[in-house]
């Protein structure tokens, strides 16, 4: 059963007392009612509570498929952009930059009356006049997987398979005041390193405790578009065939255009105990400037993998991510609210297996593209299948390994 009125989602619960969307505390994708639930049921304002079964409600995007405004996480603004410059019920057009500019949640982008205004202007004139908010998110930032198109001043590089264990890519750092080529180099086998525990704790860093999800969409990542921190270039795009690198500004794959996840952004065991990886992260008070390409130390605190470490590298940010978490990138993952797994790969509907969770089973492995199985099925060995499992973490200093694999660096 969906419930849903303009402006507000109302539920009757408990009390039958009216809950505004503005007051709501479930974030998108927040559980929001069934058996056990003790909380409001409610969503915040662009969200619809929608019963998945007895004991889960969770809320979802309203349907605006009628709408002639860009959706959810779709660009709205920018330098050469000509389509529409508004964004649907619950969401604002958040400017990045000259070149890009996108509807983010109005829940966590603020919702002054002066921002509010705007965006209804945007609603009025969807392709006379750009709407837009300078980006500064009221917590933690949060824009989507397949997001941000920037200055068009990087460059292209290719790379050429290569399927021994130990070859890592490696792309030399872009100037960032004129544009130059990359060097050509081969790709990475995820599968396997010898390397050993070259990384320190940051002094100062974040640190705390979270909890892991997985996933793996196959768009481009989020630090994947230039300016969005002080590193010396963004973490590599990658064209269809998941190796051959494109330039930084190139549209995501889940935006229509040509840019995904390279396949080496997928975890590998250096020891036992320990293990290297990639993640969307979302950490409480930190927006994306502070979090882009820093890396931390996560620590296993349940389930089968307790005890042990992996350093994963943050690449990408998510609308469904709230305080403190690690989405590892693992693909067969799942690929949540975003499938570029079509586009690239023609993966089924809702991605290979469950779309929030992914396949359940090793022999699954086989389903993905031969690039991708040393990842998948290294979920089924060093990570025993542990399904989201909590962590302490602490920030610490980039391995030379991953960097080699992301290209990205903090300065």
């Amino acid at each position: 059963m969906r419930t849903s009125f303009i402006g507000f989602l109302v539920v009757f619960a408990g009390a039958h007392q009216l809950i505004s969307a503005a007051d709501c505390e479930n974030p998108p994708y927040g559980r929001c009612g069934g058996k056990g639930f003790e909380g409001n049921e409610c969503c915040t304002e662009g969200y619809e509570c929608t019963v998945q079964n007895d004991y889960y409600s969770q809320c979802v995007p309203v349907d605006n498929a009628k709408s002639d405004c860009s959706k959810a996480y779709e660009q709205c603004g920018g330098k050469s952009f000509t389509g529409s410059k508004c964004c649907v019920d619950g969401f604002k057009c958040v400017k990045a930059n000259a070149w890009y500019s996108q509807c983010l949640p109005k829940y966590q982008w603020g919702s002054s009356s002066a921002a509010a205004a705007s965006s209804d202007a945007g609603h009025e004139n969807s392709n006379n006049a750009e709407s837009t908010t300078e980006a500064k998110p009221t917590a933690t930032s949060t824009s989507s997987a397949s997001e941000k198109q920037p200055q068009p001043t990087t460059t292209v590089s290719t790379t050429e398979d290569d399927t021994k264990p130990t070859t890592t890519t490696t792309v030399e750092s872009n100037n960032k005041e004129t544009a130059t080529t990359t060097t050509t180099t081969s790709a990475s086998s995820p599968s396997s390193s010898s390397s050993s525990s070259n990384y320190k704790a940051i002094s100062g860093g974040a640190s705390g405790e979270g909890h892991t999800t997985r996933y793996w969409d196959c768009c481009k990542a989020s630090c994947s578009w230039p300016d969005k921190a002080d590193v010396d270039s963004p973490v590599k795009t990658c064209a269809a065939d998941g190796i051959k690198l494109v330039d930084a500004n190139e549209q995501s794959g889940c935006n229509g255009g040509s840019g995904y996840m390279c396949n080496d952004n997928q975890p590998w065991a250096v020891n036992d105990d320990l293990a290297y990886g990639f993640a969307a992260t979302a950490l409480s008070g930190k927006g994306e400037s502070e979090t882009c390409c820093s890396c931390y130390e996560l620590t296993f605190t349940s389930g089968e993998v307790k005890g042990k470490r992996m350093v994963v590298q943050s690449t990408n940010t998510g609308g469904d991510l709230s305080g403190n978490q690690f989405d590892l990138q693992i693909p067969g993952g799942g690929v949540g609210i975003f499938n570029g797994c079509q586009s690239q790969w023609n993966a089924p509907a809702n991605g290979w297996g469950e779309r929030y969770g992914g396949i359940s089973s090793a022999s699954q492995c086989d389903d993905l593209p031969k690039h991708l199985q040393a990842g998948c099925e290294w979920r089924f060995n060093w990570f025993k299948n542990a399904d989201n499992p909590s962590v302490t973490f602490k920030e610490v200093t980039c391995p030379a390994e991953i960097v080699k694999k992301s290209g990205c660096s903090r300065n």
